[in-house]
């Protein structure tokens, strides 16, 4: 391992996951772009959840699950002080989501004992168990975990917000960085091959991008989609747990011969393009990539205002955004979109303009590179 000022920086990632979620896939975005300026080792408290190391590019130098002790367990003192001396070495700490928080807490408490390098903690949304009420024990874990953290990133108004007043951080250590995508790759063209799902002339498809979680929520979209016309289609994709209850769902409405879960994609921009509306169905979101992603490829957008959704999208857009949990007024959403499709055009180029001049990665890239280069006192 390289020590400080030999070298390039090495970069330690401790994630809760690394499937291709939106984290995942962000933290992909800023390994490609920082290329051969850095190197990077990646560690998942889900081992066997690494689908978005698929999408490193090549070249870059990169460690995905070496051998470091599990960020998953107890936090008795023995284990994080485990955790701590594994952090030695690097440049540069950064941790993602509860799930590595123990890690934060072990960087916390032995970060003078053993000389370890600065950390920047990620929050970017919760899971179930916090889904309607944050938890008291998590609060206060988070209040001194975070003691000694170089950052505290967040991507959406309303983390900012549950970071200074809940987490009570201080103003200096919280920083919100809005998610942010190549814009220009999303407004390409899809090719009709480009998935291995087929759309036949004359089919309409609403589609979603997410990990089938729970908390996405997916049922309540097969639900909303069922009254649609015959000739629209729901096309899922994404891996994960919920994919049967989706099927089932499908299969209790008569509409399994309409819904398609072709699984998850390793390039959004390649595919997107061929959905005609882009819809969410989720309990609980912050700034979900997906949304961006489909306002760069024009796109209208349905779904419930969780999160910062409400804000993301263009003002036209605004008005199909439903109340959270209220299904019937995103089933409406659905079917107003549906039925229109100079509505669609126009709310889709407005989608467009506004991730063009908001959400460009050139913004976000240049934001993070600023910020990690401050913490390690040298160049990213």
């Amino acid at each position: 391992m390289s020590g400080k000022g030999s070298g390039v920086p090495h970069i330690l990632h401790l994630h809760s996951t690394f499937a291709a979620g939106g984290k995942e896939v962000r933290c992909v975005q800023l390994i490609n772009a920082f290329g051969a300026n850095a190197r990077h080792t990646i560690v998942s408290a889900e081992p066997d959840r690494l689908g978005a190391a698929d999408r490193i590019a090549r070249g870059i130098k990169v460690t995905v699950q070496p051998d470091f002790p599990s960020l998953k367990g107890m936090p008795l003192p023995g284990r994080l002080q485990k955790i701590a001396k594994a952090m030695k070495g690097y440049d540069l700490v950064l941790t993602y989501n509860w799930g590595a928080m123990d890690a934060v807490m072990a960087h916390t408490l032995f970060k003078d004992v053993h000389g370890l390098p600065p950390l920047i903690h990620h929050e970017d949304g919760f899971d179930e168990t916090e889904l309607k009420k944050l938890k008291k024990r998590r609060t206060w874990y988070r209040r001194i975990a975070l003691g000694k953290a170089a950052g505290l990133v967040v991507p959406s108004e309303q983390l900012e917000e549950i970071a200074l007043v809940d987490w009570q951080q201080p103003l200096g250590r919280v920083k919100r960085i809005p998610n942010g995508i190549d814009t220009k790759a999303f407004a390409m063209r899809p090719k009709k091959e480009a998935l291995r799902l087929v759309k036949h002339p004359g089919e309409m498809w609403v589609g979603t991008l997410a990990g089938l979680r729970t908390i996405k929520n997916l049922p309540r979209l097969v639900r909303v989609f069922a009254p649609l016309q015959d000739h629209w289609q729901l096309v899922i994709l994404g891996e994960g747990e919920a994919r049967d209850a989706i099927l089932a769902e499908a299969d209790r409405l008569g509409v399994n011969h309409r819904v398609h879960v072709p699984g998850a994609v390793s390039d959004p921009a390649r595919v997107i393009g061929l959905f005609d509306i882009f819809a969410l169905s989720s309990d609980s979101e912050q700034f979900p990539l997906s949304v961006v992603e489909a306002m760069a490829a024009g796109l209208p957008i349905a779904a419930p205002a969780v999160g910062d959704i409400a804000h993301i999208v263009s003002e036209p857009n605004s008005e199909f955004i439903s109340l959270a949990r209220d299904e019937g007024e995103l089933a409406e959403a659905l079917l107003q979109l549906s039925i229109n499709k100079e509505l669609r055009h126009r709310i889709g180029e407005a989608n467009r303009a506004k991730a063009r001049a908001q959400f460009d990665q050139d913004r976000m890239i240049a934001t993070y590179r600023r910020l990690y280069s401050s913490a390690m006192r040298r160049d990213l």
